[in-house]
């Protein structure tokens, strides 16, 4: 992880329910992980990678899911932002109900 990195402003409707400039990289990575992944574009998953490893992206994602996915997105990170092919995650611990 890059420590002396901030969080762009371009992250703010991302990252709605903090204040940016109070979150820290290290204490706060799963929910700044799971957040980009979910609602980032282009631009905000490359700032992610810079951060963290895919290696460490892809470890947050495993071992400490959120349930914020919709199942198109759940699959299109599962499958080819990370490329997870064994082992594959529960989607039920990811995918948010409508319902």
């Amino acid at each position: 992880m890059e420590n002396s990195a901030s969080i762009p402003e371009s992250l703010k409707g991302v990252l709605w329910s903090k204040d940016i400039r109070n979150i820290d990289l290290a204490k706060d990575k799963v929910y700044l992980i799971n957040q980009v992944l979910m609602y980032g574009n282009l631009d905000h998953l490359r700032w992610l990678f810079r951060i963290y490893s895919k290696v460490e992206v892809t470890k947050i994602f495993l071992e400490s899911p959120l349930p914020i996915y919709t199942k198109p997105a759940f699959k299109f990170i599962n499958d080819f932002i990370l490329g997870i092919r064994s082992g594959l995650p529960d989607p039920r611990r990811y995918v948010k109900s409508l319902y």
